[in-house]
């Protein structure tokens, strides 16, 4: 069990381009940006944030596990690896966090390939199509979910 109030938000490939990549699919804001609003809402949910981006799904497994000894949940928009990792569904399933999938863009609207996520089997919601607010949902649903967990 975690010994402190912490959420782990992880970005996938090409996450690290926003706010110069296809601005009209993703939006104008930065990577900075979203993670300055993880951490705001974070704090006013009295938690913290372990913020990260990597454009290699292997890192990806390894700070999962690592989110597995010290966080109470997990944020992940996982970008490509949503459609093609298995890796990240399996590492995800055996830290046994409560997670909350996250896309920019309603994929759903896109290609056809966007719409299977191996990640939301393992989720305890997918939120898609807010832009940066979704970040923000998904700390707020986590952040209830760790109210729960203390009441219980």
């Amino acid at each position: 069990m975690p010994t402190t109030d912490r959420l782990m938000v992880l970005n996938g490939p090409n996450l690290n381009l926003l706010g110069q990549r296809e601005p009209g699919v993703y939006g104008g804001d930065t990577l900075a940006t979203i993670e300055a609003l993880c951490h705001d809402r974070a704090r006013a949910h009295g938690l913290a944030v372990d913020f990260h981006q990597s454009n290699h799904e292997g890192e990806l497994v390894e700070l999962v596990h690592a989110a597995g000894a010290r966080c109470r949940g997990i944020v992940v928009n996982a970008g490509a690896y949503t459609h093609t990792s298995v890796a990240l569904l399996d590492a995800l399933r055996a830290v046994r966090l409560p997670v909350v999938e996250v896309h920019l863009s309603n994929v759903f609207q896109r290609e056809s390939f966007r719409h299977h996520s191996y990640i939301a089997p393992v989720a305890l919601g997918v939120i898609s199509g807010f832009g940066k607010d979704g970040y923000a949902f998904a700390i707020d649903a986590l952040a209830a979910r760790t109210r729960e967990e203390r009441n219980t």
